[in-house]
């Protein structure tokens, strides 16, 4: 366990504060998107995706929370999606070499993708459902 007296390295890419800082953050989150629009063909089908579900969900007949909660699990699938790409990324920067653990990295990543995915489906269905009537 590490001391608590001991001075925490800092990295030399972080930046110190302010309206810098802040302009700079945006500047990196902007370059991520572009990146993985560029080089991760799951995230391009899932953004894909996600555009026509916020169509859709912008024009169901329904509530303004009910629309922001489709959205919201839509985009939560994006946010997952990109941790398991920095996941990979970084386990394949590390080393391209099979292991079990870069494997299980990267089965974990996967695995909350998928669970996003199950729970985007989970709350589209149930608020259709609700919407529609759908079983009676």
């Amino acid at each position: 366990m590490p001391e608590k007296n001991l001075p925490q390295e800092i990295s030399g890419f972080k930046s110190k504060g302010g309206m810098k800082r802040i302009f700079s953050a945006m500047l990196y989150s902007f370059d991520g998107l572009v990146s993985a629009w560029k080089y991760e063909h799951s995230f391009r089908q899932e953004l894909i995706v996600v555009a026509i579900g916020v169509i859709v969900a912008l024009l169901l007949p329904i509530s303004a929370f009910q629309k922001l909660l489709l959205i919201i699990v839509l985009v939560l699938v994006l946010i997952v999606e990109l941790i398991n790409s920095a996941i990979e990324a970084v386990v394949d920067r590390v080393s391209l070499e099979r292991h079990t653990l870069s494997k299980n990295a990267k089965d974990y990543g996967s695995a909350a993708v998928l669970l996003a995915c199950l729970i985007a489906l989970a709350t589209w269905s149930v608020v259709l459902y609700h919407c529609f009537g759908w079983g009676n």
